[in-house]
């Protein structure tokens, strides 16, 4: 073999192989073949603080098999190409490969290329480099200092947090912005005015208007509606004003993620995962970069599309200067290899994501678009305030021809002039709300976390993922809350007696009571709207032509929003008072800024780590002073009357739960009971009452149609109901108001579910089943997969053993509380005897 290309992806493999020779091999490493060892043969710790950081590295077991054929391919190869990314992780695995392979960093030829485009692999092939070793100590020293603070800190955090899983140096901080912003919405102080808008009618066309000012209390709306009557509506002047909108830049792997999340609702994770199979088939530039620059060979090709598909006159050459200190401009920003190509992929998810970034890299060569803005302003001659009627028109469309244009049409004003008198129709004031700070999503977190520094293009997704799967914050699924607000509205055709008495007849052939706030004087007339209205109207009263509305709209909704749990609020405020430099966002901004700066070989590796590292350590030395109790102190709520034991609100294992009883006494039979935490419900903010009713958990529904019991409670996952021993999710149902008739559908269809899920059963206790990821066999303690071509309802009972015995032994349940591990940091403190150093480290 003459040549032999490694890189760290199949799918890069093969198609790197398509633009090279018969004359160049193209093998995979799957990743990272090696990461730092849990502990080391004959004592010691992976990372030696004590000795330069000193770092053992192992092999992953899973890539035995790789590295086996990669060795075997690099001795009969003439010359060795390491192609791996252009990133920090790239430059390490390159460093890992030559390490575990036997090839000379100093010799070995490393190439390195922005698109898997052939022009830009012959180019790679031309000028190699070596492997850059300031790269690959800057990802060391991100690796070191996360094992570091991972396995000392988390270990402190099992011990001292209820519920506590693990804390993390990047991680933390996240949390603690999705934690801080909750409490300022909880510390929200709401307040309301009155929009006024109205309809005016002019040669038979509707234009809609806005009085800029907001009233503060009903009663000033409410006069101001009544002056109406009677007025004359005058337009007193019209201006138009150009403008201009420019287009952004091409992405970058922060502004795709969140674009991605906005306008196509992917997370982080789908959208990099998309964004990475784009990258490895060729179709666009390299996905993980902070730089906006596009090369002068992408401009030219952008230009020239752009002039052909839409003409000369959209085309404008642009270029960018990206903002970030830290931002290597030598990269380019993400943009299709093919600016022509309009079809990326045959999958649905990478098309949307390939459409979006295509869209936005033609756009930023593309000239502006040119507005004209519209304002009618009209004056009421029984009051000083005037209405006000916006308006846009798109008079040449440029950029927002292929990215940026409204899902809506812009408003389009019939045409008017000075002097012009006008009808009115209506005219409404209706109460709004202030609105309190909005919940991160998941694109809005990451233009946070960018802002403030912390992490980079290669870890924002890897963040955000991480601090869900710990369960410190989970994707919001509430629609809201109904609340009511007042709508008073004005119509001069409504004066008519004759519409009175209809809507009086309306109410007297109801069967519902209606609810007001206020007894109706006798100028007033009470009314019920029609149920077919967009929202339930609870209150309608009329007086003196003005009708007083009660309706009703949702408010909070989290749906799609990041949402931190209680156990993300309890670990922030433990870190917070504990280990302040681990959640301090400049901190670790500062820590990021230094890892660049190892990067570009102006700090050493070693004098950053030993920076963090020293303080850190002292302070998990004084941890252990910290009392479990004062993490998350429990609240009396009160005293349950039948028992009259207290009632606790507090932090368990697995969140928030209420207490009966103090479980002091010597009295083995005298248990405190526990009950979950009603949904939506604070350990600050639960009431006895709320309390109370969640002990009537649980509750019998009723029986079967076979005579079982039907039990409803709530669990770890939600409400629930329990026949015997099958247990079946209520969601979104109410275990205290679910029916007998709801839970015995639930229950059959249960059953029908489990029946379908059983392929065969051996009677032994084997079964063959229908899983989640597909058909696997299983003996209630250990899974075996189905070979993909094998047809599950063949497997004999003789099989299906055979694959049981040669099944890897089960892993410990998701759940499962694992022992403390021993830290993999060597600490100063616990050295009694000088150990020697291990040549067989790697520094």
């Amino acid at each position: 073999m003459k040549n032999l290309v490694i890189v760290e992806s199949p799918a890069k493999a093969k198609t790197i192989e398509k633009y090279l020779g018969s004359d160049f091999k193209v093998l995979s490493s799957i990743g990272h073949i090696r990461g730092i060892a849990k502990k080391v043969k004959g004592g010691g710790e992976p990372i030696d603080v004590n000795n330069g950081f000193a770092t053992t590295y192992e092999i992953d077991p899973d890539k035995k098999k790789t590295v086996s054929e990669l060795k075997k391919a690099v001795k009969i190869a003439e010359t060795v190409w390491l192609a791996t990314d252009e990133d920090r992780e790239g430059e390490a695995i390159a460093w890992h490969l030559c390490e575990v392979l036997g090839l000379d960093t100093k010799t070995t030829k490393r190439i390195v290329f922005h698109e898997i485009t052939k022009s830009a692999i012959e180019e790679a092939i031309k000028s190699p480099r070596t492997v850059d070793m300031s790269l690959v100590q800057a990802q060391q020293a991100r690796q070191i200092l996360d094992r570091i603070v991972g396995f000392e800190l988390s270990p402190v955090v099992w011990q001292k947090v209820p519920g506590g899983k693990s804390a993390g140096r990047v991680q933390s901080p996240a949390v603690r912005l999705l934690v801080e912003r909750e409490r300022e919405i909880d510390a929200f102080a709401g307040s309301s005015q009155f929009r006024v808008t109205a309809e005016l009618i002019v040669d038979g066309q509707t234009l809609k208007a806005e009085l800029p000012k907001r009233f503060n209390t009903e009663p000033e709306a409410q006069s101001f509606l009544e002056s109406l009557n009677g007025a004359t509506f005058t337009v007193s002047d019209v201006t138009t004003s150009p403008s201009v909108r420019n287009p952004g830049a091409p992405f970058t792997t922060s502004t795709l993620q969140q674009d991605a999340n906005s306008r196509l609702g992917f997370s982080a994770k789908a959208t990099m995962s998309s964004a990475q199979k784009l990258y490895q088939e060729g179709k666009i530039t390299y996905m993980r970069t902070d730089s906006v620059n596009l090369s002068g060979q992408a401009i030219a090709a952008a230009t020239e599309y752009i002039k052909s598909a839409f003409g000369p006159q959209y085309s404008q050459v642009r270029t960018f200067k990206t903002k970030s200190a830290s931002a290597q401009e030598a990269h380019e920003a993400i943009r299709p290899t093919n600016m022509a190509l309009e079809h990326g992929s045959s999958n649905e998810y990478d098309q949307k994501l390939y459409n979006l970034i295509r869209s936005r890299t033609l756009a930023s060569q593309m000239a502006p678009a040119k507005l004209e803005k519209t304002v009618i302003t009209i004056v009421i001659s029984t009051s000083k305030e005037k209405f006000e009627a916006k308006g846009e028109v798109i008079i040449f469309d440029g950029f927002l021809k292929v990215y940026g244009g409204s899902k809506k049409d812009a408003e389009i004003l019939p045409a008017v002039s000075s002097g012009n008198t006008l009808d009115l129709a209506v005219a409404s004031a209706r109460q709004v709300f202030a609105r309190p700070p909005a919940r991160y999503s998941e694109g809005s977190l990451v233009k946070k976390l960018e802002e403030l520094g912390i992490g980079r293009p290669s870890t924002y997704a890897t963040i955000i993922n991480t601090v869900q799967v710990r369960g410190y914050a989970e994707k919001g699924e509430g629609e809201g809350t109904p609340r009511d607000v007042i709508e008073l509205t004005y119509t001069p055709a409504q004066m008519a007696q004759g519409r009175v008495d209809a809507t009086r007849s309306v109410l007297l052939e109801g069967d519902a009571p209606v609810r007001a706030s206020r007894t109706p004087r006798d100028d007033e007339v009470t009314r019920r709207v029609a149920p077919e209205s967009k929202a339930e109207r609870v209150e309608y009263l009329e007086q003196n032509g003005i009708i007083r509305q009660i309706v009703q709209e949702k408010t909070g909704s989290d749906r799609g929003k990041l949402v931190p749990t209680p156990g993300g609020e309890v670990l922030t405020d433990f870190l917070t008072n504990n280990f302040t430099q681990v959640v301090d966002y400049d901190f670790t901004a500062h820590v990021e800024e230094e890892f660049d700066l190892i990067a570009d070989n102006k700090l050493a590796r070693n004098d950053m780590l030993t920076e963090f590292y020293t303080p850190f350590h002292k302070l998990i030395e004084q941890s252990g002073g910290i009392k479990r109790s004062d993490v998350a102190q429990a609240r009396e709520i009160g005293i349950d009357p039948k028992s009259g034991k207290p009632i606790l609100a507090r932090f368990g294992r697995f969140g928030p739960m209420l207490q009966l009883g103090l479980g002091d006494s010597q009295d083995k039979n005298d248990k405190p009971l526990f009950a979950p935490m009603p949904a939506g419900k604070k350990i600050e903010t639960v009431t006895l009452e709320e309390a109370l009713h969640a002990f009537t958990l649980p509750r019998i529904v009723g029986e079967t149609t076979e005579g079982v019991p039907i039990k409803a409670n709530i669990g770890r996952f939600g409400p629930y109901i329990q026949i015997d021993k099958l247990f079946v999710s209520i969601k979104p149902l109410d275990p205290h108001t679910i029916t007998l008739d709801e839970a015995r559908e639930l229950y059959a269809a249960k059953l029908v579910a489990e029946a379908e899920k059983n392929i065969a059963d051996f009677g032994d206790g084997i079964k063959v089943l229908k899983g989640r990821y597909g058909p696997y066999i299983t003996d209630g303690a250990k899974n075996a997969k189905i070979p993909k071509d094998t047809d599950p309802k063949s497997v004999t009972h003789e099989q299906a053993i055979e694959l049981l015995a040669a099944a890897p032994a089960a892993k410990k349940g998701r759940f499962t509380r694992k022992a403390p591990a021993k830290s993999t940091v060597r600490r100063t403190a616990a050295r009694k005897t000088p150990v020697k150093k291990r040549t067989s480290t790697k520094k």
